[in-house]
């Protein structure tokens, strides 16, 4: 596996990547669709050979049909111009249904790896890279390769076919003619190396600024992110950034279109004299008696025939160099390596029972540039170091009882909860559930046996029943209301307009931050975790609502560990054991009484903690 690093500079990697790794990349894709591109290249070979009758019917024609008066054999050779065509329509509607049946199925298992390799990297990756980005890569970049496959690829083949033979037909019309028009190939060619290489710099600059237009719209068109620019009033800032990205798009395109077509007009031109020199040419062999009218027709038409796909090819070389740019930037990030993944020989959890151990933890939050790629953060600037969050962290929880983690803001108590999901990966030291090591568990049955509920609870624009059945799909509407009802939200879905059928809105925002979070309590009941991990999951309800809920949640909890972090005094004072978090350190250990009698951290919090509450205000 390649080092996160080698990916800091995308574009040197590509340059050197571009002509043959990438190539062999796209191969493999396309390896499991050999016998759809054995159809597809066999209704090419055919269509061609079959386009190459019109020239000599026509040939038949000058030659014989029109100068010995034979009606029937020109009605004949009428008749086979009318059934060629036909026949070439139907092989081409067939050759670009197998084209379309490779590249869709290719662009199907690129599109659904890299979805699925995006959703496992671990917390680090999101946290650093631009969502609008990552969108863009399964969007924009992922159509780019559908176009490389099913149009520029498959055109490639089929315009190859044509050429070759068309030139084996007019080889054996008149060999000194077909060397004349390939002498003008050269000119073909010649520039277009330096029109790749131009193009293919100005659709990546292009994509860094689509990119980016991405990025700013999917955080601005949020709830937050719309109401965030209302209050500042920065709605002309924001507009004058996306006009100016927007802007160098559109400068892109121009430049793109008038480069593109002062290339190809000067083939164009160089075409026309090929085809020129060919019949001044002929018709002199033609006036020598050398070469026969019929003949001369059908070279110029077969000329032509080579002409087009020439100046074809020479675009699709362009094409290809310029939407392979988006394979690439696909590539990219499937090579990203995943750090939290199963390790070989993990096993999975049967019956857990919560036994929760932490033994010496040290961690450190993964720096920006080791957990994403430069091209998702919009040009900004990757951290590179990050000061240590956890030092020598140590407790034990038995099964089923309740650990209360107290303390100032940024002390490090959300970072402890979020080490054993295995968001992040400890440093040092070592994380136990039922006396195995977290990193020795199977991802999936470790995280199904723990249970979540976040100070600010995501809940997806669905119905609140679709919501509740993400941590089980397969829950009954019964199950669904017992949940609900233990977490002390059934009245209050049932009071919405269509009940559990209610879309709740982008993230929740129909209902008020209290509900949101009885809602996620509900969720998490509906998984049923033997750990739950309750961050702040109290902290926006009110005094009555608060009270509801601590009694349905002493039920619920009941037989299961708990991991709590909490600023309300009816969590931590029933805790069997509170560990006070200070600057990463656990400093201060035990129950309630013992802290509050020692007279350190914990009984200044809790004083400050009363003193919130019996004012009514929340803690700072």
């Amino acid at each position: 596996m390649q080092h996160w690093m080698a990916f800091q500079d995308p574009a040197k990697v590509k340059g050197q990547r571009l002509q043959r790794a990438v190539l062999v990349r796209v191969w493999g894709y396309v390896k499991g669709y050999r016998w759809a591109i054995v159809g597809f290249l066999a209704t090419v070979v055919t269509g061609s050979l079959v386009a190459l009758a019109n020239p000599f019917i026509v040939k038949s024609l000058l030659n014989d049909a029109i100068p010995d008066g034979d009606r029937a054999k020109v009605n004949v050779l009428a008749g086979l111009l009318l059934a060629a065509a036909v026949v070439g329509g139907l092989l081409s509607l067939l050759g670009r249904w197998w084209s379309a049946k490779i590249g869709e199925g290719l662009i199907f298992d690129l599109r659904t790896q890299l979805y699925d390799h995006i959703q496992r990297m671990p917390l680090a990756f999101f946290t650093n890279s631009q969502t609008g980005s990552l969108t863009s890569r399964l969007s924009s970049d992922v159509v780019g390769a559908q176009r490389a496959v099913t149009g520029t690829l498959g055109s490639a083949v089929d315009q190859i076919v044509t050429v070759l033979t068309t030139i084996t037909a007019m080889v054996v019309l008149d060999w000194r003619l077909t060397l004349l028009s390939l002498v003008v190939l050269p000119f073909f060619l010649a520039g277009s190396k330096r029109v790749g290489r131009r193009m293919r710099e100005l659709t990546r600059e292009s994509m860094g600024y689509n990119a980016a237009m991405s990025a700013q719209m999917t955080e601005r068109f949020e709830v937050s992110g719309a109401q965030l620019v209302t209050l500042f009033g920065r709605q002309a800032d924001e507009k004058r950034t996306f006009d100016e990205r927007a802007g160098k798009v559109r400068d892109i395109g121009v430049r793109t279109a008038i480069y593109t077509r002062a290339f190809f007009l000067a083939l164009n031109i160089v075409g026309t004299i090929g085809v020129a020199a060919v019949y001044w040419y002929g018709s002199q062999l033609v006036v020598g008696g050398e070469l026969r009218i019929g003949d001369l027709v059908a070279m110029g038409l077969l000329v032509n025939r080579v002409y087009d796909p020439l100046i074809a090819l020479t675009n699709l070389r362009v094409d290809v160099l310029t939407a392979f740019v988006s394979f690439e930037r696909v590539f990219e990030v499937l090579d990203a390596p995943n750090p939290i993944v199963d390790a070989p020989g993990a096993v999975a959890l049967t019956d857990p029972r919560g036994e929760l151990q932490f033994d010496h933890v040290e961690f450190t939050y993964p720096a920006a540039a080791s957990t994403t790629l430069a091209s998702l953060v919009d040009g900004l600037v990757l951290s590179r170091q990050s000061a240590p969050v956890l030092h020598d962290v140590t407790f034990t929880a038995r099964a089923g009882q309740l650990i209360a983690l107290v303390g100032p803001s940024g002390a490090g108590k959300s970072t402890i909860a979020s080490l054993l999901p295995r968001l992040y990966d400890v440093n040092g030291g070592a994380i136990r559930l039922d006396g195995r090591d977290v990193r020795e568990i199977t991802l999936d049955s470790l995280r199904g046996a723990i249970g979540v509920v976040s100070q600010d609870p995501y809940l997806f624009h669905d119905t609140v029943a679709k919501n509740l059945r993400y941590a089980r799909p397969g829950a009954t509407d019964q199950e669904l209301e017992r949940a609900a009802r233990l977490a002390r939200i059934h009245d209050v879905i049932n009071a919405l307009p269509e009940g559990y059928d209610t879309v709740v809105g982008d993230r929740g925002y129909r209902l008020s931050g209290g509900e949101k979070q009885r809602l996620a309590i509900a969720r998490m009941l509906l998984k049923d975790p033997c750990v739950v991990i309750l961050d702040e999951a109290t902290s926006h309800l009110d005094s009555e609502n608060e009270a509801a809920i601590q009694a349905a949640l002493e039920d619920a909890l009941a037989g299961r560990t708990a991991v709590v972090i909490a600023h309300r005094l009816s969590t931590i004072t029933n805790a069997d054991q509170i560990l006070v978090i200070d600057g990463g350190r656990v400093v201060e250990r035990g129950r309630h009484e013992e802290l509050l009698a020692a007279g350190g951290l914990y009984a200044d919090l809790y004083h400050t903690l009363v003193r919130d509450e019996t004012s009514g205000s929340l803690p700072a």
